[in-house]
């Protein structure tokens, strides 16, 4: 009797391949990087966001204090490693506060 080929495979891989067949990556990308954003930062800096938007590798985050987008705006780049390393991979490269 011949031996069965095995079809079996992890989910984890079968859910990578359908993202990258169905090409939803960029969705993917912009869910992930809106729940980093939320986990990061904390409440304090969460009450004061109304969006966070990905677009391409520019994130861009709408907040209601002008006094907060001042004090975030001079820790970019190190807003920028802990997202990309909350992610383990670089999506973000720039943030835009408005």
């Amino acid at each position: 009797m011949a031996k069965r080929q095995s079809n079996e495979s992890p989910i984890s891989d079968v859910l990578k391949q359908f993202i990258q067949v169905n090409k939803l990556e960029a969705g993917m990308n912009k869910i992930d990087v809106e729940q980093a954003w939320a986990s990061l930062m904390g409440n304090g800096v969460n009450s004061y966001t109304q969006e966070v938007i990905l677009k391409g590798s520019t994130l861009y985050v709408k907040l209601t204090s002008a006094v907060l987008r001042e004090e975030l705006s001079y820790g970019k780049q190190k807003i920028i490693m802990m997202i990309n390393e909350e992610l383990r991979k670089e999506i973000v490269k720039e943030i835009i506060l408005r």
